[in-house]
């Protein structure tokens, strides 16, 4: 599904990559450089970067190159994202990152083995593809994506992965955002470990 992309992750299939406002989750309102990678086999159907999926589509970048975009802009975070990034090994691009004072962030479903040193792992379950238990270890965030009532019972399954310092967020899907938030918020409200998570880009009509 993807290019000869080298082991080493010298080489990555590259969407898009944009500074930007963080939308989602614990990191919500701060800036960031966002690196999107081509790339993804887990396929939810409500997916609203479907034409990250193949990534063919999307032209193999030096890592290098990435790190040097990256580290022009004002913030020093830096939030790999996808498609599935976990597809690919992210070592290299993370210590370049790190060694240049940025921090790094990656949202996955977990669904492929852990690589990369990650400051913060926002981990993103998919139903159609479980998180790997070695990647719920590690998740600072849990971020549950609620399209319709089953996915509480879904989120509560995830949560017990994960370990006991893990934020736990549920997030209303975006096409769905006025019939699910009034559900989520009664959610919160009755179990009180969970927090809501908006997409404020949204709102902001912002990327």
């Amino acid at each position: 599904m993807a290019h000869q992309v080298p082991d080493d992750g010298t080489l990555l299939p590259l969407m898009e990559e944009f500074y930007t406002i963080q939308g989602e989750g614990y990191n919500t309102g701060k800036a960031a450089y966002f690196i999107r990678l081509g790339g993804c086999d887990v396929g939810c159907h409500w997916c609203d970067v479907k034409e990250s999926w193949d990534a063919e589509l999307h032209p193999l970048t030096a890592a290098d190159v990435i790190v040097e975009n990256a580290s022009r802009f004002p913030s020093k975070a830096v939030v790999v994202t996808g498609g599935e990034p976990l597809i690919y090994n992210l070592d290299y691009l993370t210590q370049n990152l790190q060694q240049k004072g940025i921090k790094t962030f990656i949202e996955t479903s977990g669904a492929y083995p852990l690589s990369g040193n990650w400051d913060w792992i926002c981990l993103s379950p998919k139903k159609f593809k479980a998180p790997m238990q070695v990647v719920a270890d590690k998740a600072d965030e849990l971020k549950v994506i609620v399209f319709n009532k089953s996915d509480f019972v879904f989120a509560e399954h995830n949560a017990k992965l994960v370990g006991p310092n893990c934020k736990l967020y549920l997030q209303p899907e975006w096409s769905k955002h006025t019939e699910m938030t009034p559900l989520i918020v009664d959610y919160v409200m009755a179990n009180p470990r969970w927090e809501i998570s908006l997409q404020t880009h949204k709102y902001l009509n912002i990327p």
